[in-house]
């Protein structure tokens, strides 16, 4: 069942709604034997199987009320009775929301980039990292990692951004940061952060509504200086800041 585990992986990084049915126990007979597994889309596409015919319909009924609700369930069946079905046996299959896999962009390998993917690695984003720097990406630091060694504008312009995207900015370079966010800010995208002092994010403020890229509503929404305030001084510590703040926009999302 590797398969189906890493299908619903592939569907939620494509920003696809889905549920995961497992069918948990059974007695007597029963078309679908414990363990069987489906995936079920907003549309009602279904991949794998829980046994077929009556039930199968039911469930995936089921499945969409809960991809709404976004609450998993334990769905009982007793299968002549709920169901007409003459196999007379009972089932129960727990049917879980998977909610879709958010992005995260991570412009800038260096110390404070590293210890974010160590962090993100274990809150399930979709992590891809964007340096400029030839070599930076060979330690195992990131691995399991989308690691796009380019020209960070080029790059941009390759990337597709959308909605369900967290884009963390901390390059090496005051250059690079206000350029990037200019770029990123105006595509689409969940949340957009930029590392710097207050001085420094003042003046990128002001640049900003300068050259009319976006508007002063707009532009305090950017998270900068990035992440959650408290007295944080190492980059391990500034990439715990970054990662609370990412955890709240996540979890308080409505999409």
């Amino acid at each position: 069942m590797q398969t189906i585990y890493k299908k619903t992986e592939e569907l939620r990084s494509e920003g696809k709604k889905i549920a995961l049915c497992v069918v948990v126990s059974t007695s007597g007979s029963t078309p679908g034997k414990t363990g069987a597994k489906m995936i079920v889309l907003e549309d009602k596409t279904i991949i794998g199987t829980v046994g077929g015919g009556s039930i199968e319909k039911d469930v995936i009924e089921q499945a969409i009320h809960i991809i709404k609700s976004g609450k998993p369930e334990i769905k009982r069946y007793k299968l002549e009775e709920d169901l007409k079905m003459k196999c007379g046996g009972t089932m129960e299959v727990y049917i879980e929301p998977l909610n879709i896999l958010k992005k995260l962009y991570i412009f800038g390998a260096g110390h404070i980039g590293k210890a974010v993917v160590r962090f993100a690695k274990e809150l399930d984003f979709n992590i891809t990292v964007f340096d400029s720097r030839e070599g930076i990406f060979n330690n195992n630091e990131f691995e399991g990692c989308n690691c796009i060694c380019k020209d960070y504008f080029k790059a941009i312009k390759e990337t597709e951004f959308d909605k369900n995207t967290f884009i963390v900015i901390v390059t090496p370079k005051h250059e690079y940061d206000e350029e990037i966010l200019k770029r990123v800010v105006v595509k689409p995208h969940a949340y957009v952060g930029m590392i710097g002092s207050r001085r420094k994010v003042e003046i990128i403020k002001k640049n900003l509504l300068k050259e009319k890229i976006i508007s002063k509503s707009e532009i305090e929404k950017i998270d900068m200086p990035i992440g959650i305030p408290f007295a944080a001084e190492t980059p391990q510590e500034i990439a715990v800041s970054i990662i609370a703040k990412l955890i709240d926009v996540r979890n308080t999302s409505k999409v």
